[in-house]
């Protein structure tokens, strides 16, 4: 399990406290995992991370509240797989304010988060009232774009 500092560890009660949810093991390895990633984490990849020490219901009803109280959003990769992301902390229960372009590596499958590209406001036909909206990216990330560099760059130099 994740070890906790001391700011991170009362950042997240605070969290927490702000959205009426108790202070659990399971909540802070999650919240922790999720905060450390530089990309949205699927269910299954807090599993391998966290192991033994939460059981596949409890992470699956944590990241279930989470979502519902505004802590998390969730964005699906290339296969359908709901992979989590920190919200804002203007987020809340009635409200998720995270509407940013995520972008999905079609080398790696990584999603990431692209907080400084925010959604276009859209302009709605009439009857029709959005609850969510997702913007997807599809292409290679800045990782996999070195990578293959290096690459040609090494067998360039054979």
């Amino acid at each position: 399990m994740p070890k906790f500092t001391f700011n991170m560890d009362k950042e997240f009660s605070e969290l927490l406290n702000k959205h009426q949810l108790k202070k659990t093991g399971p909540r802070l390895s999650v919240l922790s995992i999720l905060k450390s990633r530089q990309m949205a984490t699927s269910q299954p990849e807090l599993e391998a991370i966290i192991g033994k020490d939460v059981d596949r219901v409890t992470l699956y009803r944590t990241l279930n509240t989470f979502e519902q109280k505004g802590i998390i959003h969730k964005v699906l990769d290339l296969n359908g797989t709901a992979n989590y992301a920190l919200c804002h902390s203007s987020c809340n229960e009635q409200e998720h304010k995270d509407e940013h372009v995520h972008f999905n590596c079609t080398s790696c499958l990584q999603v990431y988060c692209l907080e400084a590209l925010q959604i276009p406001h859209l302009v709605m036909p009439a009857g029709f009232m959005p609850h969510t909206v997702n913007f997807i990216v599809y292409g290679i990330c800045e990782h996999c774009t070195e990578k293959a560099a290096r690459y040609v760059k090494s067998k360039n130099e054979l």
